[in-house]
């Protein structure tokens, strides 16, 4: 066998030794030989006693077994205290990837090498302390790792432990590395927003700290060139007092300015504790408006959170009945407190032919989805809850016959809420079209139920929507525009919906809606419009789209006796120029609603064919309608300010902002998945 190892030559190494073992150390029953193993640059052959032979390391001293009277060990052993850097001293040298340089072959004879096959057997990293001060940063951002990590003793053993060389850095240190790379992934969206070819959506939200501080954290959604919808977090500014009158109105303009998109801006959407008014107060629309960038006169420009309003109107439902869901949080609690109860309820439910398809379940006080699963489930026992009670004198917590209608009620409407976050939640992209068959359902329902004759159901239908019927006031034009920008059901949904909605009304609502897009498609065309290039050489194309302003003044006729049609087709094109790409975009046949329909896709294949209106769709199918991103829990987002924990609200703000920042951008990026180091292979050959 022949093995090919890589070496490294130390600088205290003796020449190799190749003179022949000392005839009385070598057995006197094998013939002598030359030691060709290049091992032997690093062992010296010692004599220990009785012809018994030990090999020495000349860099560690360490000695190891090599012959004992007749029987010899080889030197696979040795090869490996080198090849695999057992040796402490090669370990500890600056060059490791030399280590294993140089190959050789060991104790073979003289004949020609078989066939080599190879396979690794070991690596040498290439050691950067720069690069990993950047990968501990990245790790401390990401993981939300508090930075005074850096000097605990146990994770600096910890880093030791992997790799000796690496120098820990204190906490000041540590907070100019995680500075490094916020400033550097802020330059490279900065390049990106240079580019960017539509406008830019923001999203404002409000943190709190222990003390009297607190940030706005704003946030940008845009969809680019390639048709992909991104949000990225572009501050989180400190401000002393959020709630005052021009605190969102100056944050605002300091990210704009900052950014340099105050010319892009399309739409800020508002959380629940965002007041339009705090916008408007300090004239921010109207600076804006007489630079001439806000579209469509402003009608657009505060989006109200679609998740947050569902939040307010389930937990205010919920917390009208706080009483019976507390009751019936008890009752769960007593079923589910040992084994013998839960048996002794699902006899009881048997007996009385109620076995119910759910199982009991407590909830989170803070998800209100979990109350509403907890209610639902409940509810298929109430005849068992009953009867648990009049047969156990330790249980008295069972709801009444109308607690049970108001909670069967409450669930009524509680599953449309839940039903339309499960929706969101499970979309993708979460482009603003999506959001106005939700709102409408949920509209609708809460609008019919005011009116059941029904009390129960009216009066807490009549609850619950006074809350819902603000935010569809102040959204439903934006909701509604969207929906026209999805090919599926452009303006036929929205006249669908509205008639449903408003009845013999229906008609000045859907004008409004037809007005205001095409006062918006309007705006677009006169703006200057920048061609594709492949756009630019479809001249027939351009024709067809009424992109030719001056067709042919005279048909081209072939001499066939069709003139007649000529003059026919001609004048048919001037007809088709006069109408634009909304009317043909409005005009044409649904697209089919067909599963896993992408509409970006969609627009993306026609941008060539409607030039224009592709990019007004661009910029609204981008508002953010729910502040909730993807792969978040629209649950969890509450309805009160999120509050920044008390470590956090002790870093400088500079820091507290590269840290919410870089997370958000880094969890983007493919580099936060390292390479492999660069690596020695040490080849083995069989």
């Amino acid at each position: 066998m022949f093995i090919s190892v890589c070496t490294m030559e130390a600088s205290d190494s003796e020449p190799l030794n190749t003179e022949p073992m000392d005839t009385e150390t070598a057995p006197s029953t094998t013939r002598r030989r030359r030691k060709k193993s290049m091992v032997w640059e690093h062992f010296t052959v010692e004599v220990v006693s009785d012809g018994c032979t030990r090999a020495c390391c000349k860099l560690c001293k360490q000695t190891f077994a090599y012959s004992n009277g007749s029987k010899v060990a080889g030197t696979s052993h040795l090869k490996r205290h080198i090849a695999l850097g057992s040796c402490p001293k090669i370990k500890n040298l600056e060059n490791q990837q030399l280590a294993l340089a140089s190959a050789t072959r060991i104790d073979g004879d003289t004949s020609d090498p078989p066939k080599k096959r190879y396979r690794t057997s070991g690596f040498v990293n290439v050691f950067d302390q720069e690069e990993s001060y950047m990968y501990l940063a990245k790790m401390i951002i990401v993981h939300e790792y508090p930075l005074h990590m850096v000097e605990n003793p146990a994770f600096v053993c910890f880093v030791q432990s992997l790799q000796p060389r690496f120098k820990m850095i204190d906490v000041n240190a540590m907070e100019g590395e995680v500075l490094s790379v916020y400033h550097k992934e802020k330059q490279n969206l900065m390049q990106i927003f240079g580019t960017m070819l539509g406008r830019i959506s923001l999203t404002i939200g409000l943190w709190t700290t222990s003390q009297t501080l607190g940030y706005i954290c704003v946030s940008g959604q845009y969809i680019d060139g390639d048709w992909k919808l991104h949000r990225r977090m572009l501050n989180f500014m400190l401000v002393s007092s959020p709630h005052s009158e021009n605190a969102l109105s100056e944050a605002i303009s300091v990210s704009l300015s900052e950014w340099n998109v105050k010319t892009k801006l399309f739409t800020i959407t508002l959380d629940n504790n965002c007041s339009s008014h705090d916008i408007y107060s300090a004239n921010l629309r109207d600076h804006l408006s007489n630079k001439n960038t806000l579209m469509l006169k402003g009608q657009l420009f505060v989006v109200r959170c679609y998740a947050n309003i569902l939040n307010v109107v389930a937990q205010d439902v919920i917390a009208s009945i706080h009483g019976i869901v507390y009751n019936i949080r008890e009752s769960v609690k007593f079923v589910k407190a040992s084994p013998a109860r839960e048996e002794k309820f699902a006899e009881i439910a048997l007996q009385i032919g109620t076995p119910g398809a759910k199982a009991l379940s407590l909830d989170v006080t803070t998800l209100w989805n979990t109350t509403y699963l907890m209610m639902e489930a409940a509810l298929e026992y109430k005849e068992a809850f009953t009867f648990l009670e009049t047969c156990d004198d330790n249980y008295n917590e069972a709801p009444s016959a109308d607690d049970w209608k108001k909670v069967e009620v409450v669930c009524t409407f509680l599953k449309l809420l839940y039903d339309s976050a499960n929706s969101i939640m499970t979309t993708i992209d979460q482009t603003a079209n999506i959001f106005f068959q939700e709102a409408w359902k949920v509209q609708l329902e809460l609008t019919n139920g005011t009116s059941s004759e029904d009390t129960v159901m009216s009066s807490i239908a009549k609850e619950m929507h006074e809350k819902f019927d603000k935010y569809w006031k102040d959204c439903s034009l934006v909701l509604a525009i969207s929906v026209v920008m999805d090919p599926r059901f452009k303006m036929k949904l929205v006249e669908f919906s509205f008639a449903k909605l408003y009845g013999e009304d229906s008609g000045r609502y859907i004008e409004v809606v037809n007005d205001s897009i095409h006062e918006l498609y309007l705006e677009y065309v006169s703006q200057p419009l920048q061609l594709m290039p492949a756009y630019v050489d479809r001249g027939e194309a351009n024709h067809m789209n009424g992109n030719d302003n001056n067709p042919p003044a005279t048909p081209n006729s072939t001499g066939d006796g069709l003139l007649d049609f000529d003059v026919y087709l001609s004048e048919m094109a001037v007809n088709q120029s006069t109408k634009s790409e909304l009317d043909q975009y409005l005009e044409e046949s649904l697209v089919p609603r067909i599963q896993g329909f992408d509409i970006l896709d969609w627009w993306k294949l026609n941008n060539l064919k409607y030039p224009t209106l592709s990019k007004m769709a661009r910029d609204v199918l981008a508002i953010p309608v729910s502040m909730v991103g993807t792969g978040c829990s629209i649950f969890g987002s509450g309805t009160g300010s999120r509050v920044l924990d008390d470590y956090r609200s002790s870093l400088r703000p500079e820091t507290v902002e590269a840290l919410f920042c870089a997370k958000d951008w880094l969890q983007y990026l493919p580099t936060m998945t390292v390479e492999p180091p660069s690596t020695a292979i040490v080849k083995l050959e069989l």
